[in-house]
């Protein structure tokens, strides 16, 4: 569950370090950043390794005074749709997740445009497409790397182990762009 931490190098480590554009800022402040994300990724659901669509749509926020915190830094909000059915990109049944997390991003040794990441999210997962709308707890754990292209824009990949009580576990692998403020 979210007690299993995945070392994730790609969301947002300091994701968009402002401090070469406020000279004023202090330490703690020019670590703090707003991040708009959009990433789309397969998943592999086990057992059999099928292959589904996963949209993913977000926002996190960097704390400059939790950059020491073991658990992370950035405190995020997000929505994924992942295709149920027997397609590939949409069926009428889908999931749809609303997930709150925690990311802890780092530095890796000897660059500064590319940095790491972990993910922890936990959340409600609708199932769509039966009689009935299921509703059942997720738990994410993801591994990421953020190429850094400027203090505004960059590239996230991860992979993700997912649980849905219901569902066998799956792992998503995806790539998106996100927007820094």
């Amino acid at each position: 569950m979210a007690g299993i931490l995945a070392v994730t190098l790609s969301p947002v480590c300091m994701a968009q370090d402002q401090s070469q554009t406020s000279g004023a800022a202090t330490a703690e402040e020019s670590t703090t950043s707003t991040d708009l994300y959009i990433m789309l990724g397969s998943d592999f659901d086990r057992p059999g390794l099928l292959p589904k669509a996963n949209y993913n749509i977000g926002i996190g926020h960097t704390f400059g005074f939790l950059k020491k915190d073991p658990f992370g830094d950035e405190l995020t909000f997000a929505y994924t749709y992942e295709d149920a059915g027997s397609g590939f990109w949409h069926s009428d049944f889908g999931s749809h997740t609303e997930s709150f997390g925690v990311m802890k991003n780092f530095n890796l040794p000897k660059t500064k445009r590319v940095t790491g990441y972990t993910w922890i999210q936990g959340g409600i997962t609708s199932l769509t497409g039966g009689s009935k709308v299921q509703n059942h707890y997720y738990d994410g754990e993801s591994l990421g790397a953020i190429v850094h292209f400027n203090d505004h824009n960059s590239i996230w990949i991860q992979e993700s182990f997912n649980k849905i009580v219901s569902v066998p576990w799956y792992t998503t692998t995806s790539i998106g762009y996100t927007r820094s403020w």
